[in-house]
């Protein structure tokens, strides 16, 4: 079978790099996700190059071919090549020496197909030559890819006692690619080994959960997970009735799709507290947390602007989404709208007779709160209410 040959190949820039690494003798070809998505006719997003060349030739090819060599990953053969158009990865053909289940020690090898076992799944183990197209296929991945299959190469426990990760990216895999049920022998193998992903950094399954979280419609992948307590052992707070909040708020986020951090609030219950714990367990960032948080405030947001200006109006739109009865319309307030800010100041209440201090502070707030809850009126409606709030201050 032929590669289709989509824009990107056409690239001048990698195909200079491919030809600087021998592709005209067989020693590089395209891997990956690459092969996969330009055969669903998807847009290529991360271009990797696999090489029978070692490292330190590979590099001299790179800066000899005019471009700049990064050694990201030198212990495991990977060198960035950096082109015009973006980064290209180019990693020498490896076996597994050993794994532990998080990191595998690795050889370098001249074996095409011993690199591509040591892969995943079939749809990714999938490689072509630069310049004719041909696709190499050792495990049925072409066929695998046609009818939206995703399966581990060889024993799904052996791979996935390889790297404990591989059961979260099965998932994805599946939400993203899969079509009709699961293979039910990679479905069986991730429930039997589920309680591996404990041994896993948090950072990693954060990482993987939001990826999973970000395709078009997780829903029906999260509903599996949980119907086979996938997610038990990290996460025991996911239940049905958080696949139903989250099934309620892909359909309210329309064809645009939604934010992954969103989407884990939905499948929270709504409580701040477990959710800040959630966060903290899965090493978010600060702002990732406080969202989440946010997000997961219970009953009636109430007024969408005065939310946003509460809140921000990232975090309000979460909530707006998550909680309200009428989202479209709420939302649709918040369209081609910032909060304002007050146009009064401390000194201006000074300027009209008060002492510098705590009872500025507190007038100050006091107007505020009349002026979101008036729907922010301009300056004299303000001015307005500032001269009432310093009367009953100055009593």
């Amino acid at each position: 079978m032929i590669l289709p040959n989509a824009a990107w190949r056409n690239d001048p820039d990698l195909v200079r790099l491919t030809e600087a690494l021998g592709e005209g003798d067989g020693l590089v070809r395209y891997v990956g996700g690459a092969v996969r998505d330009t055969l669903l006719d998807l847009p290529v997003s991360d271009l990797d190059l696999a090489t029978s060349l070692m490292p330190e030739d590979a590099s001299a090819r790179i800066r000899a071919a005019g471009f700049k060599a990064v050694p990201t990953g030198i212990a495991h053969g990977t060198i960035t090549a950096v082109l015009a158009n973006g980064p290209v990865e180019v990693t020498t053909l490896r076996r597994d020496v050993s794994t532990d289940g998080r990191r595998a020690t690795v050889a370098f090898t001249d074996d095409w197909r011993e690199d591509a076992a040591r892969r995943d799944f079939t749809i990714n183990a999938l490689s072509a030559a630069p310049s004719t197209g041909e696709i190499f296929d050792y495990f049925g991945g072409v066929a695998d890819v046609g009818i939206g299959l995703v399966r581990f190469i060889g024993d799904p426990l052996a791979r996935i006692a390889e790297d404990h990760l591989r059961i979260l990216r099965f998932f994805r895999f599946h939400a993203r690619f899969g079509r009709g049920a699961m293979d039910e022998a990679a479905l069986s193998a991730c429930a039997a080994r589920a309680k591996d992903l404990m041994a896993l950094s948090r950072e990693r399954i954060a990482q993987e959960l939001l990826k999973l979280l970000g395709v078009t419609d997780p829903t029906p992948t999260i509903a599996i997970m949980v119907d086979r307590a996938i997610l038990t052992p990290v996460l025991p707070e996911i239940d049905r009735g958080g696949v139903a909040r989250l099934a309620t708020l892909v359909a309210r986020e329309g064809p645009a799709g939604g934010d992954p951090v969103r989407r884990l609030a939905a499948l929270l219950p709504p409580d701040p507290g477990l959710a800040d714990q959630v966060g903290a367990r899965l090493k978010l960032s600060n702002a990732q947390r406080k969202r989440l948080a946010l997000a997961a405030e219970p009953g009636d947001p109430g007024a969408p602007r005065t939310l946003a200006y509460a809140i921000g109006l990232s975090a309000a739109r979460d909530r707006l989404l998550l909680r309200s009865a009428d989202a479209a319309a709420d939302l649709a307030e918040l369209d081609h709208w910032s909060p304002p800010r007050l146009p009064l100041g401390g000194g201006d209440l000074v300027a009209m007779g008060l002492t510098a201090g705590p009872v500025v502070a507190g007038t100050l707030r006091a107007i505020e709160r009349r002026w979101v809850d008036e729907g922010f009126p301009d300056a004299d409606r303000v001015r307005a209410i500032a001269i009432e709030e310093v009367a009953r201050a100055l009593r």
